[in-house]
């Protein structure tokens, strides 16, 4: 039968989510927002207008999201030619692929963001599908994405495992009945993420991909 490998992007396969953090902060204080950094790594992963609800509330003048949005993307940007893929993860990719497991991103990213992405990763031979957030209509922590990543890769969740590195990723793969694995690489701690659904947690793509003979992709 056929098996999935889901992975999220930023913070587990991309070192990108302190840029997150930093070009976030930045797009708060242009339009008036002190947001402490800590409050916005903890929100990182969620999509934009999910992380600006998130962090400013239901009362905030919502006519402002665009504008926080944009400033972001614009901000963020600056770094897509250079990226920085974490250690080993276009490789854990390959070899996952070569031995049999169907690999599908499952990411909030999409457009030019994701494009620089997978050219960082460059493993775009051994990735099938990427569900992103061009294609849902809930983001993370909603199992939407997940659900979606596994129809494109054609198997049931109990065929799959989920690789993220925040908690609204384990959430999400929690909800779409996936076997969710957590890397530290994003910085969120190891009790946060099996508090959130994860079943293993590795410290990042290399060490998973060191020890994947004893791992859930196995």
């Amino acid at each position: 039968m056929e098996r999935a490998a889901l992975f999220d992007v930023d913070g587990t396969l991309v070192d990108t989510n302190h840029l997150h953090v930093t070009t976030w902060w930045e797009a708060f204080r242009q339009t008036g927002h002190q947001v402490p950094m800590h409050a916005i790594h903890r929100a990182i992963g969620l999509g934009s207008g999910d992380l600006v609800a998130h962090l400013l509330g239901d009362d905030r003048d919502k006519a402002l999201d665009e504008e926080l949005s944009a400033a972001h993307k614009a901000l963020y940007g600056q770094y897509f030619d250079r990226l920085p893929a974490l250690r080993d993860a276009g490789r854990l990719l390959r070899h996952l692929g070569q031995n049999g497991w169907t690999v599908v991103l499952a990411t909030s990213a999409g457009g030019s963001e994701l494009a620089a992405l997978r050219r960082s990763i460059d493993a775009d031979d051994a990735i099938k599908a990427t569900a992103s957030a061009d294609d849902v209509e809930q983001g993370k922590p909603a199992a939407e994405p997940v659900e979606h990543a596994l129809e494109l890769a054609g198997v049931p969740a109990e065929r799959a495992v989920f690789v993220g590195d925040t908690v609204w990723d384990m959430k999400a793969g929690s909800r779409a009945g996936v076997y969710c694995v957590g890397l530290l690489c994003g910085g969120i701690p190891r009790t946060d993420l099996e508090g959130a659904g994860a079943r293993a947690v590795y410290d990042d793509p290399a060490q998973l991909l060191a020890s994947l003979a004893d791992s859930p992709l196995a």
